[in-house]
């Protein structure tokens, strides 16, 4: 069944004709032609496309890819642990809300959601309160599509001795990194975005050693990160609870499109087009990108929205979904602007119809 739309979102995104029905069939959660053949064989693909050292581990998470955040924070900071969150968009802010929710005890760095944080601010935060056990940052901030420097602020997590939570959601499989020689301990992101599959779980890579670590501390039965990975680990890939199947049968198949493609870094090439063509399209057509583009991700670009008096973003979106494209609005607290995203099964030609549609639809200019 055809889309009758591309999704240019963060995720949900479009999918593969492939990937979609790839859900037709049951699975039995019992049965090894699920749980070896399949959940086990996603976790070594996962692993092995997160880094080429050893000790690195996998587990699946029920659930959206806060759920899998939520696991991860709740689980891996012990009772006397003190997270530092990087937040400069709506997801580090997140992590900074899930850790009030569980009484972690916090500090937030918010540089603001157009600026990357000042490392001379985290490395002065670190050295001033030795009470931070672990740092947290979102590597690539969909409120606005910044790309963070997460490789200089592990690497000064780690001169400090913290342990380094990523929220790698809407860049894991779409942007080239080793977390092994990042220093990364927890990596996390879901089904339903770079990888293009669909939503229903999220998944987290993690050092073994950290991971085993986390045994006992979860403040979720659900989302005890340990109990999950330990229930896997011994039992072939089984769930504690009921499986997702037919969303992880469909993330299998779209592994196995991944590597068809080429990897990573040919999904990142794909992206990388998609986005610079989207942003000069855009702007030939008068639209200015909310960031420098020195800032700018792969995943999704803010635009800022027309100043015309008799434009409304919902007749906007309506005129190009009737075209057959749908796009996000904006979520920054201090800009009017809308989102367009260009990963999931998106195509430079997608991108360049795209454009014509959003000519078509720019109704104000017409008034």
């Amino acid at each position: 069944m055809k889309n009758e739309y591309l999704l240019l979102t963060p995720g949900p995104l479009s999918t593969s004709e492939t990937v979609r029905s790839a859900m037709l069939k049951d699975w039995c959660t019992w049965d090894d032609d699920y749980n070896k053949d399949i959940v086990e064989v996603i976790r070594t693909k996962l692993v092995s496309l997160a880094t080429a050292q050893e000790g690195y581990t996998s587990v699946l998470m029920q659930g959206s890819g806060t759920a899998s955040v939520e696991a991860t924070i709740g689980s891996a900071i012990g009772k006397n642990g003190k997270l530092l969150v990087v937040d400069n968009g709506a997801y580090g802010a997140r992590i900074a809300q899930i850790a009030g929710y569980l009484n972690i005890a916090c500090r937030v760095i918010s540089p603001g959601e157009t600026s990357q944080p000042a490392l001379e601010n985290v490395e002065a935060t670190l050295k001033e309160d030795g009470d931070i056990t672990h740092v947290a940052i979102v590597h690539c901030e969909t409120t606005t599509g910044m790309l963070n420097p997460i490789e200089a602020v592990a690497a000064l997590a780690k001169a400090h001795g913290k342990v380094v939570i990523l929220d790698a959601m809407s860049s894991f499989g779409g942007i080239p990194m080793d977390i092994g020689e990042l220093g990364i301990d927890f990596m996390i992101s879901s089904a339903n975005k770079c990888i293009q599959g669909v939503p229903g779980f999220g998944f987290v890579i993690a050092k073994q050693s950290e991971l085993e670590k986390c045994q006992g501390q979860a403040r979720s039965l659900s989302l005890d990160l340990y109990d999950q990975w330990h229930c896997m680990e011994m039992n072939h890939g089984k769930w504690r609870f009921t499986s997702p199947t037919h969303t992880v049968r469909a993330f299998y198949q779209a592994l196995l499109e991944l590597e068809k493609e080429g990897g990573i870094a040919a999904r990142h090439q794909r992206y990388q087009t998609n986005q610079k063509t989207l942003v000069a399209g855009l702007k030939s057509l008068g639209f200015t990108p909310l960031l420098d583009e020195s800032l700018h991700s792969p995943i999704i670009t803010s635009f800022y929205s027309p100043t015309h008096s008799d434009y409304q973003f919902k007749e906007f979106y309506d005129r190009l979904k009737a075209q057959g494209f749908v796009i996000y609005p904006g979520k920054v607290s201090n800009a009017d602007c809308f989102r367009i995203g260009n990963i999931g099964e998106v195509y430079p030609a997608d991108i360049e119809r795209l454009i014509g549609a959003i000519k078509n639809a720019m109704y104000w200019e017409l008034n």
